[in-house]
């Protein structure tokens, strides 16, 4: 992103209805995470939007706790959760500025939040991210990959998660090749070339970061 959105963009973004993002089930490369074991311990999901995969992560007898810095979405989340019957934990908080209060976590599960950044808050996610994650602990990232054709959403090289996570508090053990589901709005079809409704499959980064 050439600029970070404020929250309020995304505030009326669940508002409005559905952003492209939410597609009513977790993303398969997070199943696909989840499945293998690589979820362990206190789990973060920041950005966590309506709570797929917080949902999805309590029902696996999981311990997560899903952030979001838009109220709305935590509304969602929560309504989600009830409406399942999943004890599923929210709260309202900041990626770039986050609360002391929440604590420390071995894993964090970041599904599209990253992408959102410009360089500089890349950056500054990272640095707030080091003082939430215990040494030894885990940070996976699924963002969207440049392909040089059309984009469904903000994208990024492989580079930028390389450059965020640099220094002594990290190391990058992985960048993987995955995918990203999303729904075509009304507002991308044309761009996109897809009518509104059609569930898209798109090119995306899966990191594998560690607390150094």
């Amino acid at each position: 992103m050439e600029t970070t959105p404020q929250p309020d963009f995304f505030d009326r973004a669940y508002i409005e209805g559905d952003p492209p993002w939410v597609i009513g089930e977790p993303q398969p490369a997070v199943v696909a995470l989840a499945d293998r074991g690589e979820l362990t311990g206190r789990i973060l999901e920041p950005g966590c939007g309506t709570g797929e995969h917080t949902v999805h992560l309590t029902r696996l007898g999981l311990d997560v706790l899903g952030t979001d810095a838009s109220p709305t979405a935590i509304e969602r989340a929560r309504a989600r959760a009830d409406s399942l019957g999943v004890a599923a934990r929210f709260a309202v908080a900041d990626a770039l500025r986050p609360d002391d209060d929440l604590g420390v976590f071995d894993t964090v599960l970041d599904s599209a939040l990253f992408h959102l950044f410009d360089a500089r808050d890349q950056a500054r996610y990272a640095h707030a991210l080091a003082g939430l994650v215990v040494p030894g602990g885990t940070v996976h990232v699924l963002a969207l990959a440049v392909t040089g054709g059309r984009e469904f959403g903000p994208v990024i090289e492989e580079s930028a998660i390389t450059d965020a996570f640099a220094g002594p508090d990290w190391a990058v053990a992985g960048i993987g090749v995955a995918t990203y589901r999303g729904i075509v709005t009304a507002d991308l079809a044309e761009s996109y070339g897809e009518p509104a409704g059609t569930r898209v499959e798109v090119p995306a980064h899966l990191a594998r970061i560690t607390r150094t």
